[in-house]
């Protein structure tokens, strides 16, 4: 994913939700310096005890005032100054977490969907962000607002938009939603100390995403993290796989809360909680310190990645986009948060491998098999 993937959204999004909760009062520290927006405030939401996450991983070179990101970081970063990407969301990950305890499952929404964007017909799902914000921040600059309040403001229509998009899309509520813009990817990374990820090929993308990377079990920090996921060009399905490379540093994320010790480490959570407080943004509604037992649960492993199927690429208005079939991918999303009881009378599944996480954090094979790797 060129470009946020970057956002996996994902990643740091959830990352540092999860962080968020290590003690009682960290939690209440957290909760109010992270900053809110209230773009979900009376929009409809799930039933019966179910959570909707939607984490949004923005591509923009930009920080959260509007300001471009330093010159030495974005040459760092190999992403181009900040004229360059505008305010597509490269990263959209759907956390369904089902009352009760149940397994959670996250579903990644490739960008190039072409779906319709209210108020703007058909587009790239990616797009309801930028043509919101932009319509926005015009309306605000001939009212005579300044900078940042117009860019904060233009940047809540742009989750409005996105946020209803998706809703509509899917036909399911968002309850809650974590923004992080381009550059918190790297903060996270490196306030993680790193994240363990594998690669079934050695890739060198210097071009484009900057990924240069040997196959395999490997350790990736700061800018290689973002590299990482942001690469699309030289992968066998594009866009798709750099889907999986989201799901894949996620996972990474989530195996460090689990293996590090996170929860316990005021040092870590200090630093997570810093790149919170500038590169991410977050609902008003989300109750962080509520949030814990959930997240808690989410770094033990309760959680199944997934990616919405597509129906093949085609051409509209001069852009490749992924054609999809609305009435099943609904389909797909409401099989995946309400899976039918299992036959009794069918033959047992074999009992998944218990995942062994020591051997996993140092890279050694995991009861006899190896990490799954990602192109």
């Amino acid at each position: 994913m060129r470009k946020w993937a970057r956002k996996i959204a994902v990643a740091l999004s959830i990352g540092i939700v999860l962080t968020s909760g290590g003690f009682h009062l960290f939690s209440k520290a957290a909760s109010s310096a992270i900053p809110r927006s209230k773009v979900l405030q009376g929009a409809a939401q799930s039933q019966n005890g179910d959570t909707n996450i939607l984490l949004i991983g923005l591509d923009s070179r930009r920080d959260n005032d509007g300001n471009p990101i330093p010159r030495e970081i974005s040459k760092l970063l190999h992403v181009g100054p900040a004229s360059v990407g505008g305010y597509n969301t490269n990263t959209l990950i759907l956390i369904h977490l089902p009352a009760g305890g149940k397994k959670a499952v996250a579903i990644s929404i490739p960008r190039d969907d072409y779906v319709n964007v209210p108020g703007y017909g058909m587009k790239k799902i990616k797009e309801a962000y930028g043509y919101a914000k932009y319509a926005e921040d015009s309306r605000l600059y001939k009212e005579g607002i300044k900078q940042p309040a117009r860019e904060h403001l233009a940047r809540d229509a742009g989750r409005a938009a996105t946020i209803a998009t998706v809703s509509q899309f899917l036909d399911v509520p968002i309850d809650h939603f974590a923004e992080v813009n381009m550059i918190g990817f790297y903060d996270l990374a490196n306030a993680l100390g790193g994240i363990q990820v594998c690669l079934k090929n050695a890739v060198n993308d210097t071009k484009y995403s900057g990924a240069v990377f040997p196959a395999g079990l490997q350790t990736i920090s700061g800018a290689d993290a973002l590299k990482f996921v942001r690469q699309r060009h030289g992968l066998p399905n594009g866009d798709l796989d750099r889907t999986h490379r989201q799901q894949a540093f996620l996972t990474g994320v989530i195996t460090k809360f689990r293996t590090q010790g996170i929860f316990g480490d005021i040092g870590k959570l200090s630093a997570l909680l810093n790149v919170a407080k500038k590169d991410v943004v977050i609902d008003s509604g989300f109750d962080v310190l509520g949030f814990l037992p959930q997240a808690k649960a989410l770094t033990g492993g309760n959680i199944k990645f997934h990616t919405l199927p597509i129906e093949g690429y085609v051409m509209r208005n001069s852009q490749s986009v992924n054609l999809v079939d609305e009435i099943k991918v609904r389909k797909y999303v409401q099989d995946l948060f309400n899976p039918k009881p299992k036959d009794p009378n069918a033959t047992a599944s074999p009992k998944p491998t218990k995942i062994n996480y020591a051997n996993l954090a140092s890279g050694k094979p995991v009861d006899g098999s190896k990490i799954p790797c990602v192109y």
